[in-house]
């Protein structure tokens, strides 16, 4: 990396204190993370609110910086909470609050010591979503999952505003931000943090058919960084605050390394191979590429000698046409 390259932030999860360990032990720029309530991995392990200052210290010790998630659909009943998680944010020192319901923006004035990030919940799709975001008072959006190369960079391309972009974990068939599927096959709503996964497990037809149609193959944009560099993206997420902490240190390792440019290519695949055999998924970068169809497969190892990534493609490619199979293309 040259000194007049923009500077990719790496933002790991931390779904537990180890976890937030591994990853600052890492490399990591920053974390991000939840309370026990009111955000959207309310499976992980999280911490509690008197955690929050030594959390917030450790991270500043670091180097790092601290985003707390409050990244959730929040009820009437909530609002009170949701003050009061915002004042213990501001006193621990948070540097930034990710948020999907911008009830929560009414409370941002009266906490100006707090960064506001538009979370990928808030399913920001266009360079006119930023803007908005810009002029509610967001410094930061997270772009939704399902974004193009172009989208991304139109997007980026919006001034006083960042964006943050996820390259690394697992994908959700419904766009960022708007499944109800959990909600309503289970009464367990993604957008309250309670997702089952129903993508996840096998479907059956009216004809007795079994397969995994909904089940989306993982998140991969390490061949993409230059690409994400120049469109002026500012922070590189990896999803993950479900995953082991090994798993978080290898993500950020290998990030850091191909942020930095202080590995081959070769060594960044074989790493990327390794980190997908977590999940038994394959890698993509179909959206990214406007590739919107065979991106679903069951979990499973790949058999010997079948690569667990999809070769990278360049970004000036032209992508392939869109398929009629299991395509996304209605989504957006």
């Amino acid at each position: 990396m040259t000194s007049s390259s923009p500077v990719l932030e790496i933002l790991a999860p931390a779904g537990s204190r180890a976890a937030l360990e591994a990853a600052l032990q890492a490399g990591a720029d920053a974390v991000y993370f939840g309370l026990k309530h009111l955000n959207a991995r309310r499976g992980a392990a999280n911490f509690t609110p008197e955690e929050l200052p030594d959390i917030v210290h450790r991270v500043h010790q670091a180097g790092g910086k601290a985003h707390l998630t409050l990244n959730i659909d929040i009820h009437q009943r909530e609002l009170g909470l949701a003050a009061r998680t915002l004042a213990l944010a501001a006193e621990a020192g948070v540097d930034a609050v990710l948020v999907r319901d911008p009830a929560l923006l009414a409370l941002r004035p009266h906490f100006p010591r707090l960064d506001f990030h538009f979370s990928t919940q808030a399913a920001v799709t266009t360079s006119a979503g930023v803007q908005a975001a810009k002029a509610m008072g967001l410094s930061r959006v997270v772009l939704a999952r399902e974004l193009s190369q172009a989208e991304i960079a139109a997007a980026a391309a919006v001034p006083g505003v960042e964006t943050e972009v996820f390259v690394q974990g697992a994908l959700c068939f419904s766009c960022s931000g708007r499944c109800l599927l959990s909600s309503w096959g289970g009464g367990r709503s993604g957008n309250r943090g309670a997702c089952a996964s129903p993508c996840r497990v096998p479907w059956t037809n009216a004809d007795g058919q079994t397969a995994n149609p909904l089940s989306m193959h993982d998140l991969c944009l390490l061949g993409h960084l230059d690409a994400l560099r120049a469109a002026g993206v500012a922070s590189l997420k990896i999803e993950g605050r479900l995953k082991s902490p090994a798993w978080v240190a290898q993500a950020v390792s290998l990030y850091r390394h191909a942020a930095d440019k202080t590995a081959l290519p070769a060594a960044l695949q074989a790493e990327a191979d390794r980190l997908g055999e977590y999940t038994g998924r394959m890698m993509s970068s179909g959206y990214f590429n406007a590739d919107r169809h065979d991106l679903t497969a069951p979990s499973a190892r790949p058999a010997a000698g079948r690569p667990r990534s999809r070769p990278w493609r360049r970004s000036t490619d032209a992508p392939r046409p869109t398929c009629a199979r299991i395509s996304r293309a209605g989504c957006r």
